[in-house]
Formats: structure tokens, C-alpha cells, sequence
């Protein structure tokens, strides 16, 4: 798993590219229709990966989604709901942007060894 930190007027998608350059062959990638752009899917299409974004309601090309494989997504959306929980991510106590990098590390750690714990 991969995090970064972003300035805050900076669109999450310009972000991309570094996070997803060590996709491998065969890997999918979920995502919302903010990252729906065809450079993106290129990229990914370049490694031998899978996208599967919902297109935007403007796209005249047709684009091969499966909504079945989109429900996956929630458990993306889970994982960042989770780290709302922990106040000092939701309020960003940290002026930092590698404080604050550090913090949201911890706390995904933390979730992981909650749902290892669960599992065993």
C-alpha cells in the first residue's frame, strides 16, 4: 500500500502517476470517476493492469467498466472512513505535511493489525 500527501488545492490525479507506477501485470485498479481520464487508463494499460473507472457523464468513446467489480471499492472507502476515527487525522492536528504523512502510516498500520487480529 501506497500513501502520499498532497497540497491542498492540488487535484488528487496529478498524484497518480508516482502512486501507481509499480502496478504489475494482471493487478485492477479501482477508482471514482474523478480519476477518469485517459492518460490514467494508458498508464495503466502500459503496465499490463486493469482500470476499471466509471466513465464521466461527457465521455463519447465507450469505456469497458464492470460495476460488479466497482462494489470492491467499498472497502477502500471503509479503510478511509476508518481513519476518520482517529481525531488527529480528522482535524489534522499537524502542520507538517510529513507529520502528518507519518500519523496517517501509524493509523493505517494500526487498521491492518485490527483486521489481521480479527481474521486469526
Amino acid at each position: 500500500m501506497k500513501l502520499s500527501i498532497s497540497e491542498g488545492q492540488m487535484h488528487d490525479i496529478k498524484a497518480a502517476a508516482d502512486l501507481l507506477d509499480h502496478m504489475r501485470e494482471g493487478q485492477m485498479l479501482l477508482a471514482d470517476k474523478a480519476y477518469s481520464a485517459n492518460w490514467l487508463r494508458d498508464f495503466i494499460r502500459e503496465r499490463g493492469a486493469w482500470a476499471n473507472i466509471p466513465p464521466k457523464s461527457n465521455y463519447k468513446d465507450p469505456v469497458c467498466f464492470s460495476p460488479s467489480l466497482y462494489k470492491a471499492r467499498n472497502q477502500v472507502e471503509r479503510f478511509f472512513n476508518k481513519l476518520k476515527y482517529h481525531r488527529r487525522i480528522a482535524t489534522r492536528y499537524d502542520k507538517l505535511g510529513s507529520s502528518y504523512l507519518a500519523m496517517i502510516k501509524l493509523a493505517a498500520i494500526r487498521i491492518k493489525l485490527r483486521f489481521y487480529e480479527s481474521t486469526a
